[in-house]
């Protein structure tokens, strides 16, 4: 088992890498960090359009989303205080 805390798990997430707790109950489960992106306004998908003013572009800002046990890529992943204390951090594969 790793022995690498919640900022060794960010900066790996910083350098493009999946990151995920040993703990974690399934091992298909892990983070991913999608860096901050500016969408241009004719590049907006549909779904997103409806929400915006029409040419407006999108500055969309980073966020952290989980790949789930239930293979859903889930956006805006917040860390538990088990999750933020936890020694178990290792790369995904």
């Amino acid at each position: 088992m790793s022995e690498h805390n919640i900022g060794w798990a960010v900066s790996k997430l910083w350098e493009g890498q999946k990151v995920r707790r040993h703990g974690w109950n399934n091992g298909g489960m892990w983070l991913a960090l999608m860096p901050s992106i500016v969408i241009p306004a004719g590049m907006v998908n549909g779904r997103t359009a409806k929400f915006v003013p029409p040419d407006v572009d999108i500055n969309c800002g980073a966020y952290i989303a989980m790949w789930t046990a239930k293979e859903v890529w889930q956006p805006g992943w917040v860390c538990s205080q088990a999750d933020l204390l936890a020694s178990d951090w290792e790369i995904a594969e």
